[in-house]
């Protein structure tokens, strides 16, 4: 359909009259209403517009994996229906105007073989058929044009030629395919106009049912989304609900593991192996309250009796008596209290953290310490047999490895029947150097290698107390040892009794 042409408008001509400028007057201050917005209310309208999207965007996970997969579909929809409307059309279009240039190389074949009747036949989907001569006379045309005038070509609004046909009944759009054929007579130009109406119903129907279709489908894909994903999160939200009704007195509880063997399930299965050590470390915590409080609770009477008697008892010889064993009570007591503070040092610190969290980290001469703490012991009652190669370094705190191999010599002078070996040496192919306390004495049966590194713990009750052993030397010894980087164990040896300490070596200096 040819555009309907423009009849341009005359416009009236008014008399200008230069209009003076005014004349501002000048002052000290800026004017008012001329100024830029100032840049705190630029930036109180920013924050107001944040906190507006911050409230209107979707706050559960729920919600923001719907909303995401809506867009995604939504915007792969609009750009599919686009790409599927335009291809339609182009193709639609080419078929019509190869059908139409079909026709016409079939008429100008009549024409240059001089056999052109005046009346042509139209072919599935042609509007109407001319053949008109170098002067504009029409020679030849279809039924719906014969006996009309030459047809006026025009330009189409998409670029391509058209005509008007408004006077002959047509209001739709169409495709010419024109040719020029010779004929005996003289060269004659062959229009032929093909409909576009199938073209522009297809689209329409095309266009409609997408615009139909794509919000179904994108409503389908947001309840799919919304239900699936309230379906994954429910075990998540089944767990919040299960840590958050375990307090501080119900570390028994655990969280619920959902059937599926996937990424939730291992969750759950890690947040009940959480609260297992949390129980445990709780149950090891009560359990240290009570055998602390036990272990004060009988030197603290025996001493109270003792000054009780000794300030009741008028003579003072075994006033003096009573006093000097209260005098060891107090001595026995404040190496408990020595040994509880440490061991709560050890737990503050954590496994993870090296003993440079008390003391600085330097290479240690493993054969010089050992020399040097036994020469410095005194009264113990049995001998110590060193074997103490050279170039045994670790790196670790003199004071602590110094307090280890204190608690291991106290232990083994405690249990041996006759002497106490030494060893220092390097574990090959490993990185560490392995420290061996070994003691003649009685062996520890096989159920008890690992319990004796708990607290509190004592195989002969009567013989450690005696002693002033309270149980906690060699669960020191181990905490010292494993924040160093190493482990501390009882090695099984017949006829003895060894506790193996391995500490990583020190890097060789180049």
């Amino acid at each position: 359909m040819p555009p309907v042409p423009h009849t341009p408008v005359p416009q009236s001509r008014v008399p200008h009259t230069p209009v003076p400028p005014t004349q501002v007057p000048q002052s000290a201050g800026p004017a008012v209403g001329l100024t830029r917005p100032r840049p705190r209310l630029r930036k109180r309208l920013r924050g107001r517009a944040g906190r507006l999207v911050a409230r209107l965007a979707p706050r559960s996970v729920r919600a923001r994996t719907t909303l995401a997969a809506c867009t995604t579909v939504g915007a792969a929809l609009l750009v599919a229906s686009t790409a599927l409307l335009g291809l339609l059309h182009a193709n639609l279009e080419r078929s019509v105007e190869s059908g139409a240039r079909e026709q016409a190389v079939a008429v100008a074949r009549l024409a240059a073989d001089a056999r052109l009747t005046p009346l042509l036949p139209l072919d599935h989907g042609t509007d109407f058929v001319q053949v008109v001569d170098e002067n504009g006379r029409v020679l030849a045309a279809s039924q719906n044009l014969a006996g009309r005038p030459a047809v006026t070509p025009v330009g189409g609004p998409d670029g391509h030629t058209t005509f008007d046909l408004r006077p002959f009944g047509e209001e739709h759009r169409q495709r010419v395919a024109t040719i020029t054929a010779t004929t005996p007579s003289g060269p004659v130009i062959v229009h032929v106009g093909s409909s576009l109406r199938t073209v522009d119903t297809a689209q329409h129907v095309a266009a409609g049912a997408l615009l139909v279709l794509c919000p179904l489908l994108l409503l389908t894909v947001g309840v799919l989304t919304w239900r699936t994903t309230g379906r994954a999160l429910a075990p998540v939200e089944a767990i919040r609900a299960g840590v958050a009704a375990i307090g501080d007195r119900h570390l028994d509880l655990r969280v619920p593991v959902p059937a599926a063997d996937d990424e939730i399930a291992r969750l759950a299965g890690t947040m009940n192996a959480m609260l297992a050590r949390l129980e445990a470390a709780g149950a090891r915590q009560r359990r240290f309250i009570a055998d602390a409080s036990h272990e004060l609770r009988s030197p603290l009477a025996v001493l109270r009796t003792q000054l009780e008697v000794a300030l009741a008892h008028p003579d003072p010889e075994v006033r003096t008596t009573l006093l000097e064993g209260a005098l060891e009570d107090t001595d026995r007591l404040q190496a408990l209290a020595t040994d509880l503070l440490l061991l709560a040092r050890l737990d503050s610190a954590g496994p993870e953290r090296a003993a440079d969290s008390f003391d600085p980290l330097d290479p240690v001469d493993l054969a010089e310490l050992v020399a040097g703490t036994v020469r410095t012991r005194a009264g113990d009652p049995h001998p110590v047999g060193l074997d103490l190669p050279d170039g045994v370094a670790v790196v670790g705190s003199r004071l602590w490895l110094g307090r280890l191999l204190t608690n291991l010599l106290d232990n083994a002078q405690r249990h041996a029947d006759r002497d106490v070996t030494v060893r220092v040496h390097r574990e090959d192919g490993a990185g560490y150097a392995v420290l061996e306390v070994a003691n003649d004495g009685p062996e520890v049966a096989p159920e008890d290698r690992e319990r004796i590194f708990e607290r509190f713990t004592r195989l002969d009750d009567a013989r450690s107390r005696d002693h002033g052993g309270a149980g906690l030397g060699l669960p020191i010894a181990r905490d010292i040892a494993r924040h160093h980087g190493g482990d501390l164990t009882l090695a099984p040896a017949p006829g003895t009794t060894v506790f193996r300490a391995r500490l990583p070596l020190a890097p060789a200096r180049g």
